[in-house]
């Protein structure tokens, strides 16, 4: 996925000069310039006499944080060409119009949940578990000042870089469709890498989820692959006989697969004698930890794997770009539903099978 987006980011970006000067308590620490885009080091040196300080050329508009190794707060600043001086041991800024009211807007929009956090803190245990109720209220009012803030950083910054610094949590807090609406108005910020990537990302994950949805309502696609003995079979010896089968794509390697499995376990023993079958393909490189799963998560169906990992034949004839996934076949063939997991693959064979 990084591969396939760098691959489309301008391999030509505008160099500026950069200059950052500031001033840390943590006097031998190890001060950090970071790409916010690439998560990479740009730059860095140690603090010595309370100061230190960087230049160097970065690309223009480059969306850039300044913290030491472990520190919980990064300073963030565009690097607009402008010099920049940094107090890390307040978190404040002086450079351009810009960058000062990034961090302006920066400490605003935390203000609430910092400030929410820090009472917590000073709570004993007992006086927090005798007020959860109302800490939960009280966390809740701080995501939503925590909202505003941001919302109003889209609707008053529409012409610089500033919502670029916010964009994920925008998204997060009102979801695709309210910024879609904005991103059709064309703000200057949407030209930024870091808006373009996230659209990018976007479009792909969607298009993948698309195609995997397209295979619900049509027939099962049959496909060859061998059972722990070394057996080869087809997925038609299983699929289209009458029964109902979940076809369950998973791995040994995979945490989520065998936390759900207990799930899906518990699937097969309430439905098994009722006509429902499961056939597991697996997504493992290597046939110990596959056979060694299969017996201690105590699955007794149908499992398959021609241990090729990612490369599988079932990833590339059913679209699965991630596991645990599952299609849900009828008793003719025909997929009727995708990726239950949960409650939902309990109500789903409820609704086919009753109680």
């Amino acid at each position: 996925m990084a591969a396939l987006i760098a691959a489309t980011l301008p391999t030509e970006a505008q160099q500026v000069k950069y200059s950052i000067d500031g001033i840390s308590k943590e006097n031998g620490k190890t001060v950090y310039l970071r790409d916010r885009l690439t998560r990479s080091i740009v730059d860095s040196t140690v603090v010595a006499n309370g100061k230190f300080s960087m230049s160097g050329n970065a690309d223009k508009n480059a969306f850039m944080g300044v913290s030491t190794k472990d520190a919980m707060w990064s300073v963030m600043l565009f690097n607009d060409g402008t010099p920049v001086t940094i107090n890390l041991n307040d978190s404040t800024l002086k450079g351009s119009p810009q960058n000062e009211r990034l961090t302006r807007y920066d400490i605003d929009i935390n203000a609430p949940y910092s400030n929410f956090m820090m009472k917590i803190q000073t709570m004993s245990e007992e006086e927090r578990k005798s007020k959860e109720l109302e800490l939960a209220g009280g966390l809740m009012i701080a995501m939503m000042k925590m909202m505003e803030g941001v919302e109003k950083v889209f609707k008053d910054e529409r012409e610089t870089m500033i919502p670029v610094a916010f964009f994920s949590e925008y998204r997060s807090y009102l979801g695709q469709a309210k910024l879609d609406s904005v991103l059709a108005t064309k703000p200057v910020w949407a030209s930024h890498p870091i808006v373009q990537e996230s659209l990018r990302e976007k479009a792909y994950q969607k298009a993948l989820e698309e195609r995997k949805n397209a295979f619900v309502g049509k027939q099962f696609i049959d496909l060859e692959e061998a059972d722990p003995d070394g057996k080869m079979h087809k997925l038609s010896e299983y699929v289209g006989k009458g029964k109902w089968v979940l076809v369950d794509f998973w791995a040994s390697w995979c945490g989520p697969c065998k936390a759900e499995m207990p799930n899906v376990v518990a699937a097969y023993e309430k439905y098994h004698d009722k006509g429902f079958d499961i056939v597991g393909l697996s997504f493992d490189n290597k046939k110990e930890p596959w056979v060694k799963d299969i017996a201690e998560l105590k699955m007794p169906w149908t499992h398959l794997s021609d241990l090729k990992g990612w490369n599988t034949v079932a990833s590339e004839v059913y679209g699965v770009n991630s596991i645990p996934d599952n299609l849900l076949i009828d008793p003719q063939g025909k997929i009727v539903a995708r990726g239950l997991r949960a409650k939902a693959l309990h109500d789903k064979l409820k609704e086919v099978f009753g109680e």
